[in-house]
């Protein structure tokens, strides 16, 4: 006898078919956690030790998917600092930072790891240095012959001092270790205990011990280690062949070699720190003021002078000497043959910023430079009677008192072909072109042309310029303004502004200075940096590549756009009389002469290269661990599409063993496909292509149950 079904059997037995044949599938894609835990499961085990706590997920015993991202935060107690993450740190995300996460592709155990909280510091040998970071660990680089780089596994350091070869750290338990040259026995500190503070002469290395005692190892020539009578010492400095000791009572004791004078420190009063070096001894007295005794050969004890007040720390280099101001100024003096007493740019009139490197003009109508010289933008230290700097993407331009000019850098497409330029009275520097204002209002231009931004030859009656990354603007003398150059971002819509005093250019908008106090731009506002129009007081503009700055009559700074590197942290500016926005920093000069700065080491660091920075932004970067094929797919574990998946996996694959099974086989497998679909993108559109079907059926599951 035939048997027919109705129709809503045969409804029911489709979606049952249905249902086989995606499960499998949906095991094979879905990953993202999200549902409630289920079988199978991983435990994380977390702890930390005294000083600081986790506190998240907390301390204890903690259940996760597999292949799910568990995330860590350790936080530590006032006076300590995180150090790092012990145990199973090879599942852990960064096992060097507080917060951090880690994948349960197992059972874990992770220890947060704190220390007493120390200052980070630098030391340097003859011909290595040695930095400590805040966690206590250390980092060398240079000569490492006699193994005095070898400092990579110290842990707990809370200082470390650097002999000509061998190098010494103190560790928070008042234990001392060191490596590197020991012909002398001068790395011999490893019964050491209770020891406070370390230093490191050539040959020899001194300690201050809790009790105010001093221990010594090392070449004894000179009776540089005699000191074992010294009592009530806070502080130790070791030179070549002397030892200096401070007492508490602001009194100098010292031994070992004398031939210079460097141990005649007996008269000295009111000195709260002390530096040693190979021949000269420097003293900081409490009322800012500094004194030396020892070889003078180069000037390196002149430290009498009125420039060396309102001193808090000093340094003794072998022929120089170093001290810095309460200002974060460093000043020096002694040997200059290696340029080492240039602590810092004083006497500064005007500064430029470019595109990675910094100019400034200086009132003896010399140039100083720093930063990328790839292109030798930096090359200006010939450069004699200058009145005006502007500093290009990759090259400087200096204009002379005579109205010539000169340019020195990237000259590619002929950015630097001013040579012949004359009765100039202003220049400007854009991304490849260079701009000139001559006398009689007119105006000239060189370098790249492609947008017209060289296009200025009929300009008149022009009173100042300003050059932007592909365009070039002329203030006129009725208070009008002119540009050419690109206008794909309306940065050229300068046609209908009056009443302007001053303008100035960025990458792709222009700024404008109104005679009362206010500021307009046109452009691009993409990150905000046409935000201006309730800015009120401002007596100068500057544009960077995507952010304005604006400097006020009381000598404060505002800033708005990009700060993705912080070049708008201006608020706490004071003082300030002129500024100058770069691509990812801004720089002001104070009306002392001082360069402060963004987004790179203030002071005389600015000797150092300027740090590479990224531009734009880039978009955080998602884990591959924790979101798995469809995620990776979709990009979001938010996605509909992903809901719908996971809302599939929760309410019929973890429901039965089978779909348990399928699930587990997924976490096993699913981790290193979706690693290659973040390295490889293209792959996005055709997996979700694939996954479209399937997330229809997944669909019929979640939003109409089985009857």
């Amino acid at each position: 006898m035939n048997t027919m079904l109705s129709s809503g059997a045969c409804l029911c037995l489709a979606r049952v078919g249905v249902f086989l044949v995606v499960a499998a599938l949906v095991a094979m894609l879905v990953g993202c956690g999200g549902g409630g835990a289920a079988p199978p499961y991983y435990a994380l085990t977390v702890g930390s030790t005294a000083g600081g706590s986790v506190t998240a997920p907390g301390e204890g015993i903690f259940s996760y998917e597999p292949g799910q991202l568990a995330n860590l935060v350790a936080q530590a107690e006032e006076g300590y600092c995180f150090v790092e993450w012990t145990g199973d740190v090879g599942s852990i995300g960064n096992a060097d930072a507080a917060i951090t996460d880690v994948m349960m592709d197992g059972n874990r155990s992770v220890t947060a790891n704190f220390v007493p909280k120390r200052s980070p510091m630098v030391a340097a040998g003859y011909w290595h240095t040695v930095g400590l970071k805040a966690n206590g660990r250390a980092v060398a680089v240079g000569d490492n012959h006699h193994g005095q780089c070898d400092i990579g596994n110290w842990r707990g350091v809370t200082q470390i001092a650097a002999g000509s070869w061998h190098t010494v750290g103190l560790r928070f338990d008042g234990s001392v270790v060191a490596v590197g040259l020991n012909s002398s026995g001068q790395c011999d500190v490893g019964n050491w205990t209770g020891i406070i503070q370390v230093s490191a002469g050539c040959y020899h290395t001194v300690g201050v011990k809790s009790d105010g005692t001093v221990v010594a190892a090392g070449l004894n020539t000179s009776a540089q280690c005699d000191v074992g009578n010294w009592t009530d010492i806070i502080q130790i400095a070791a030179g070549a062949g002397h030892t200096v000791g401070l007492r508490s009572n602001g009194t100098v004791v010292a031994v070992g070699e004398n031939y210079y004078g460097q141990c005649a420190v007996g008269n000295w009063t009111d000195i709260i720190q002390v530096a040693a070096a190979e021949l000269h001894t420097v003293g900081l007295k409490n009322d800012g003021t500094v004194v030396a005794v020892g070889n003078n050969h180069d000037g390196r004890c002149n430290v009498s002078t009125t420039s060396w007040t309102n001193i808090t720390y000093v340094a003794a280099g072998n022929n120089h000497t170093a001290g810095l101001k309460t200002d974060g100024w460093v000043i020096a003096v002694g040997n200059n043959v290696y340029g080492q007493c240039n602590a810092g740019w004083t006497d500064i009139t005007q500064v430029a910023i470019g595109g990675y490197h910094l100019v400034g003009l200086k009132s003896d109508g010399t140039i100083v430079a720093v930063g990328d010289n790839a292109y030798g933008q930096c090359n200006v230290t010939g450069w004699t009677n200058i009145t005006r700097v502007a500093a290009g993407y990759r090259h400087t331009v200096g204009l002379k008192s005579d109205g010539t000019v000169v340019a020195v850098g990237d000259n590619y497409r002929g950015q630097c072909g001013v040579g012949g330029w004359a009765n100039i009275t202003q220049v400007a520097a854009g991304g490849d072109h260079t701009v000139g204002l001559k006398h009689d209002g007119t105006v000239v231009a060189v370098g790249e042309n492609d947008y017209g931004q060289c296009a200025v030859t009929v300009w008149t009656n022009i009173t100042q310029i300003a050059a932007g990354y592909d365009h070039t603007i002329g203030l006129t003398s009725n208070g009008t303004s002119v540009a050419v150059g690109r206008n794909h971002k309306g940065q050229c819509n300068v046609g209908f502004w009056t009443g302007i005093t001053q303008v100035a250019a960025g990458y792709d908008h222009t700024v404008g200075l109104k005679s009362t106090g206010t500021v307009v731009a046109v452009g691009d506002n993409d990150y905000g940096q046409r935000n201006v129009a309730y800015w009120t007081g401002i007596t100068q503009v500057t544009a960077g590549n995507y952010h304005t700055v604006g400097l006020k009559s009381d000598g404060k700074a505002v800033a708005t756009g990009d700060n993705y590197s912080g070049q708008c942290d201006v608020s706490n500016w004071k003082n300030m009389i002129q500024i100058s926005a770069g691509r990812f920093r801004t720089v002001g000069l104070r009306n002392d002469s001082i360069v402060i700065a963004t987004s790179l080491v203030t002071h005389w660091n600015l000797l150092l290269s300027l740090p590479p920075l990224r531009y734009p932004p880039p978009p955080p970067t998602p884990s591959p661990g924790g979101c798995f094929i469809a995620t990776a797919a979709y990009g979001t574990p938010m996605a509909e599409e992903i809901q719908i998946l996971r809302h599939f996996r929760d309410e019929y694959m973890l429901t039965n063993p089978l779909g348990q099974v399928l699930v587990d086989i997924y976490y096993r497998v699913s981790p290193p496909i979706a690693e290659f679909m973040y390295k490889h993108p293209g792959l996005k559109p055709v997996v979700r292509i694939g996954l479209s079907p399937i997330i229809s059926m997944c669909s019929m599951f979640v939003n109409r149950p089985l009857g």
